[in-house]
């Protein structure tokens, strides 16, 4: 019983402070200014590559959440001709992705922060629904940069992106950007017309992270066809420790949701 309060009043306490500080360093690595601080977020240039292909090249600038600079190279398979496109000057792109994680991470550093500081818990229980809600935002933030959104060619061909280069995209090339894990992805799928009096039978695709040659959409009154898929990444480290944070975090709270549970088995099942 003593051991237990012990845990209660003492090691609760030093596991939610050291999971408050891993987590303050999971945020600041998002490198999102406050509000109202004023303060300016870095910009960081990325070169994008990928192993055995250079169909596509180019550098990516992120400020924070946002790309606000795209400058992309892609070679026509067709007949070699070069296109270059550029975000234009008065356009970025947020990615949702980086901004909700941190909003998750935030949460749970609320839901640690959030009572006085002389405050005792009572009972495991009580801790254990701290870990858990905790937990809970930390995997939401995790599974935001592990877990790209779904879409469809038709959403993609619609998406703002298409909207932002200069000079603008030609009709048969779409683009999509997301991050993967620690990466930053650009995919750009180049396209063919299907003429109505073609053989092939019609069938559109669903929604997928990354569509292949052969996926079928119709958009506007026009049906297309993927013809050639080209996917280029970067490492953002930060994203990498951001990762290895919420990993860490999400041990340490399972570790004592372990220790409250050994202790509470033994006060349900002991021999009176």
């Amino acid at each position: 019983e003593e051991e237990f309060k012990w845990l209660l009043q003492e090691e609760v306490h030093a596991v939610l402070r050291q999971l408050q500080d891993i987590l303050k360093e999971a945020s600041h690595r998002f490198a999102l200014p406050t509000s109202g601080s004023g303060a300016a977020v870095r910009q960081e240039n990325f070169v994008l590559s990928t192993s055995g292909t250079d169909q596509v090249k180019g550098v990516l600038t992120l400020q924070g959440d946002a790309l606000c600079q795209a400058d992309v190279n892609l070679k026509m398979p067709r007949n070699n001709q070069l296109l270059h496109f550029a975000f234009r000057e008065d356009k970025q792109w947020k990615l949702q992705q980086i901004q909700d994680a941190r909003n998750h991470v935030n949460q749970a550093i609320y839901l640690l922060m959030n009572r006085d500081v002389n405050y005792q818990f009572k009972t495991g229980s009580e801790v254990l629904k701290l870990m858990d809600a905790v937990m809970l935002q930390l995997s939401r933030a995790r599974n935001r940069l592990t877990t790209p959104a779904t879409l469809t060619l038709p959403e993609i061909a619609s998406s703002g992106l298409t909207k932002m280069f200069t000079p603008v995209l030609p009709p048969d090339i779409l683009v999509n950007f997301y991050i993967n894990l620690n990466k930053l992805c650009l995919t750009v799928y180049q396209l063919h017309v299907l003429q109505p009096s073609t053989t092939k039978n019609f069938k559109p695709a669903g929604g997928s992270i990354l569509h292949n040659p052969g996926a079928m959409f119709e958009f506007g009154s026009q049906r297309y066809e993927v013809s050639h898929v080209h996917k280029v990444e970067c490492v953002v480290p930060w994203l990498n420790d951001a990762l290895v944070f919420f990993t860490v975090s999400l041990q340490l709270c399972q570790q004592l949701k372990d220790k409250i549970s050994v202790f509470s088995s033994y006060w349900n099942y002991r021999p009176y």
